[in-house]
């Protein structure tokens, strides 16, 4: 692990800073409302596991850190922050973890997370992990793709419940402009890579959802399920409680 600074110049680590590698950002939850998120797939296993090493050292003197969010994660660098933070929540499916492992008392509005295919699962999921570990309700609806449009007109009622709804779909992505013109709330379009041909990794997905002909859509990157679900939270964060 490379040296650490000293004092408010890095001295013993104090501040977060690890020199040459890292300076967390400590102060964004009180600056934004939900602290800083580490994607753990573009760095290396040694760096994965020097932040978790860094947030379990501090941590032993602040309780402002949390919830710390890990996304992107394959086996190795979930094994890396595990064995920093043992007690952190390790979603594998959603590539997701977050310290500590119980999510914050919700409060805000609900935060539906709804996908096209059971395909789409692994990025909602990580949407939905996300909005609930920033504090807010969450619900997960699967598998109601425009493929067969009854599923979706089942669930109009729960959706219509959300005071935002992350929609993440592959192939042509037309589902979130479908649920988009049946309920009143913000949605938040996540396309997904998930496709063949000319889906082009989600590429289709993307550019359906930016032609979206309903009003009230907000669009993100290609399998950035972190970001939707974050979107979504601050939609919410501001709403009223789901009743009862």
């Amino acid at each position: 692990m490379p040296d650490r600074g000293s004092g408010a110049d890095g001295a013993d680590g104090a501040d977060g800073r690890i020199d040459g590698l890292l300076e967390l950002d400590l102060d964004r939850a009180s600056r934004r409302g939900a602290p800083e998120a580490v994607l753990c797939d573009a760095k290396s296993v040694e760096q994965v596991a020097a932040i978790a090493g860094e947030y379990a050292r501090l941590a032993a003197g602040r309780d402002d850190l949390g919830p710390v969010l890990f996304t992107r994660a394959d086996a190795d660098r979930a094994a890396a922050v595990l064995t920093a933070l043992p007690a952190a929540h390790h979603d594998p499916g959603a590539r997701f973890l977050a310290w500590p492992a119980e999510p914050p008392a919700p409060s805000g509005g609900l935060v539906i997370v709804a996908c096209a295919g059971t395909s789409d699962l692994p990025v909602a999921r990580e949407a939905e992990l996300t909005a609930r570990h920033l504090g807010r309700p969450t619900r997960l609806i699967a598998d109601i793709g425009i493929a067969g449009l009854h599923r979706l007109i089942a669930r109009l009622p729960e959706l219509r419940e959300a005071a935002c709804v992350v929609v993440a779909a592959g192939m042509d992505g037309a589902l979130p402009t479908v649920v988009a013109g049946q309920i009143a709330a913000p949605v938040v379009a996540l396309p997904t890579s998930v496709g063949y041909g000319v889906a082009e990794g989600g590429r289709a997905a993307l550019t359906t959802m930016l032609s979206a002909c309903a009003p009230g859509i907000g669009v993100v990157n290609i399998d950035n399920g972190y970001g939707a679900g974050h979107l979504a939270a601050q939609i919410a964060r501001w709403a009223p409680a789901p009743p009862g």
